[in-house]
């Protein structure tokens, strides 16, 4: 692993454990040339994913990509980290579970928004706003309106 701070590739191990959920391997490392101290996560990948743009491009599935999504919609909301990275490994689980490497980017839309809606109705409908391409606040109301008339958990 290279070190962050000086690029140094021989950096060592210096602690090693499992996460809560037992999904993750977090390692303190340390680099031999500057003693900078890092941490780095290790996950397991079942296989590599492909995401299908609605425009027919195709792009690497990107764990980080699909995170920083649900934070910024969940931002400054009472949501803590740990049920965030939960709803994110969940997801990222169904993907690789799903027995295709080609997944649509709709599919990938679908189940934020199903982990959203259960996790925090607020940030629900800030990702619907931008998934859905709001324009004008006709477009919340409507989409409020459609989400009052659901019982919890359904969508």
């Amino acid at each position: 692993m290279r070190c962050p701070y000086c690029m140094n590739a021989d950096t060592q191990v210096k602690d090693s454990r499992p996460t809560e959920d037992n999904s993750v391997i977090r390692r303190r490392r340390v680099c031999a040339d500057c003693g900078g101290r890092f941490t780095t996560f290790e996950r397991i990948q079942l296989r590599e994913l492909t995401i299908v743009k609605n425009t027919g491009r195709k792009v690497p599935f990107e764990r980080d990509k699909l995170m920083r999504s649900v934070q910024i919609a969940l931002r400054k909301r009472p949501v803590e980290a740990e049920r965030i990275e939960r709803m994110v490994s969940g997801i990222v689980r169904r993907l690789e579970n799903l027995g295709e490497t080609e997944i649509p980017a709709k599919m990938v839309g679908e189940l934020v928004m199903e982990g959203l809606f259960a996790l925090d109705q607020v940030a629900y409908v800030r990702f619907a706003s931008v998934y859905r391409n709001f324009r004008e606040a006709k477009d919340f109301e409507e989409f409020l309106g459609e989400m009052s008339g659901l019982p919890d958990g359904d969508l």
